[in-house]
């Protein structure tokens, strides 16, 4: 019985860490290579999305709002393109300096980031 606890565990941990790369993302050079295309709010009040970079691709998890940034192009879930301009992106985003005000503002345009 123990070994049956411990292996339902052990999947479920692994499944739970296979979910962590949701929100790698990579900045491409070009709008016509993005998935999504992203402009930078500096009031988070304007943001879809408020966002926090993280150092590590291991806090990037689910569709929250806590984006790693990839250094190559196939390890990124989502391949992102900053605007100039705020009506020409998909989702407008705020970067915060704390995780904790990570999240969709904007639940509307979450399905973007999937």
């Amino acid at each position: 019985m123990k070994k049956i606890v411990a292996i339902t565990v052990l999947f479920l941990l692994c499944s739970l860490g296979f979910k962590a790369s949701a929100q790698k993302v990579y900045s491409v050079n070009y709008k016509s290579d993005a998935d999504v295309k992203v402009y930078v709010s500096k009031y988070k009040s304007d943001a879809d999305l408020v966002v926090y970079k993280t150092k590590y691709a291991s806090d990037a998890n689910d569709n929250k709002g806590v984006w790693y940034f990839t250094n190559y192009k196939s390890d990124a879930k989502k391949k992102i393109f900053f605007v100039d301009y705020k009506s020409d992106a998909d989702i407008v985003i705020y970067f915060s300096e704390y995780k904790s005000d990570a999240g969709w503002r904007n639940k509307n345009k979450q399905h973007l980031m999937y």
